[in-house]
């Protein structure tokens, strides 16, 4: 603890009587514990609520309208502008309302693996939990290096304070507003704590393409002869659950870099989703979420703190978030050398892609492009019995500061000058779609991965399928060869083609966004309705 006013330097506020700087665990427990944050697990987890919002607030999200970023940033529905002089006004009074504080709890980390592409971020916020949060799921530094920290990004987290929309210009009380210019994030009127996570990434997505990497929303691992592997995915494709396997040491799960050395992870944490988590499908997460150090947001316990992770009621999006080390069979240091295989996932509930497909470096950047996948009933609230498209651009549309494009021209880049394989795999329906079909097989889907992983997939004979154009294996140890043909699994062809025609036209009205600003190849490379 300290009341030293360097551990406030960068930031803009000042007067806050005491400031707990860089505490660790133990002593973030007791103050929050102290303060009634929280409370504590039956395994030594610390729980917290976080009241209205359980969730990222997306259309609460802003980025400020900086003549020096103005014309680099991609504008619409996910960067909505702030003018300048709101975001001015509105930190100013967010300032002085910390400096009111009679403690605040600050946090120097950084973000990036990699010392030669790593930024310096410090976070000043009022509850010891969500200094707990940014500790576990950001990078520590060694002590060491704490003395001479000056930050290159500053976090103002104010959860308990209202903006006001008639006068901040906001669409409510929340305000989530981030400045290149002043390299400034402030975060106000919500306690999840994964604004905070996703507010830096959206940093990392800002200002790597300039110094040559690409910034990516996937999870990685390291094979025993070295060999790195990306997974792109949206949530429920199974990225987290396909890029933890026992024969491979995980790099990171869900943000990293890939730069002309190799991959990176910009955490040093996990932020893993827990409803309906089981010891016998996650351990290792299941493990870690169950021991002191642990930050579990919205999960339910009893009076006793034993935990029922099956209990939705404060939301399905219940979180634990942990360092990585609580994870075994990890790489130290988050750091590894060029990835020979990349993976697309995608969970195709119409049930008309295949397993695996190879794909080419236009077709690469496409899907890219795309990101798509298809939601059902279930899976979140207000969907219908029929399945539901979903295209978030990059895998990660919500974080991307910059135009789709200069990510899908770097991804093309990084792939043509390393020689990474790319493949396509569905994880979704078989036989049918969702209703109908059923759930493709695990047993199925890691046997495909492994064949792609160790490079014997990609000497098997190809057949092209008629209605996507991707090159599908026509036989695969292990996996049934109706399977590896999505349209061979189902007992009505007609009903088949018909839903493949179906999604063929999803493909092409989503592509319309972007088709204007994508070489000649991507586009030759896209999904279209057959003339």
């Amino acid at each position: 603890m300290t009341s030293d006013v360097s551990a406030l330097s960068g930031t803009g506020v000042t007067g806050s009587a005491t400031i707990h700087a860089n505490l660790t665990a133990p002593g973030l427990y007791a103050h929050a514990l102290r303060r009634g944050e929280g409370r504590l697990s039956a395994d030594g987890a610390f729980m917290a609520v976080t009241g209205q919002h359980t969730g990222r607030s997306v259309q609460d999200k802003f980025v400020v309208d900086d003549p020096e970023s103005r014309d680099a940033v991609w504008w619409g529905k996910v960067n909505r502008p702030l003018p300048v002089e709101n975001f001015r006004a509105f930190t100013t009074k967010v300032r002085n309302w910390l400096g009111e504080k009679p403690e605040l709890f600050t946090q120097d980390l950084y973000a990036g693996a990699d010392p030669a592409h790593r930024i310096r971020v410090r976070l000043v916020t009022t509850n010891a939990w969500h200094a707990l949060f940014a500790r576990n799921m950001f990078i520590r530094p060694p002590v060491e290096e704490l003395a001479g920290f000056k930050p290159d990004y500053t976090i103002l987290h104010a959860p308990e304070y209202e903006a006001d929309p008639a006068v901040d210009g906001c669409r409510t009380g929340t305000l989530i507003a981030l400045s290149f210019a002043a390299r400034t994030i402030c975060i106000a009127g919500t306690s999840y704590a994964g604004e905070i996570k996703k507010s830096i990434f959206t940093v990392m997505n800002w200002i790597l393409p300039d110094r040559g990497v690409l910034p990516m929303h996937c999870s990685a691992n390291l094979g025993r002869d070295g060999d790195t592997a990306l997974f792109f995915g949206l949530s429920g494709t199974g990225k987290t659950t396909l890029s933890s396997d026992p024969e491979r040491q995980l790099i990171g799960d869900d943000e990293h870099g890939w730069s002309d050395d190799g991959v990176f992870n910009f955490e040093g944490g996990c932020y893993a989703k827990v409803i309906k988590l089981s010891r016998e499908a996650e351990p290792q997460i299941w493990d870690a979420s169950h021991r002191f150090g642990a930050v579990l947001e919205n999960v339910v316990g009893d009076d006793y703190g034993s935990l029922d992770l099956d209990d939705g009621t404060l939301t399905e999006n219940t979180r634990a978030c942990y360092p990585i080390e609580f994870i075994p069979n990890t790489v130290p240091g988050g750091v590894a050398g060029k990835p020979r295989t990349v993976v697309m996932l995608t969970a195709d509930a119409f049930g008309v892609l295949p397993p695996i497909a190879k794909l080419t470096a236009a077709q690469a950047m496409y899907h890219f492009l795309s990101g798509y996948t298809a939601r059902v009933a279930g899976t979140e609230k207000g969907l219908g019995k029929e399945p539901q498209a979903t295209f978030s651009t990059c895998f990660g549309a919500p974080f991307l500061p910059r135009h789709p494009e200069v990510y899908g021209r770097m991804l093309a880049e990084r792939i043509a000058k390393d020689g990474a394989e790319v493949w396509l795999v569905n994880t979704g329906w078989t036989g049918g779609a969702y209703g109908t079909g059923k759930r493709m097989s695990i047993q199925h889907t890691r046997a495909l991965l492994r064949a792609a992983l160790d490079g014997s997939l990609a000497k098997v004979e190809f057949e092209t399928d008629p209605f996507f154009g991707l090159s599908i294996p026509k036989a695969v140890p292990g996996v049934p060869t109706d399977v590896l043909n999505p349209r061979n699994s189902w007992a009505d062809k007609a009903a088949y083609d018909k839903q493949a025609k179906h999604l063929v036209s999803l493909f092409e009205q989503n592509f319309e966004t972007f088709a204007g600003a994508v070489s000649d190849d991507v586009k030759a490379a896209a999904i279209r309705a057959a003339a």
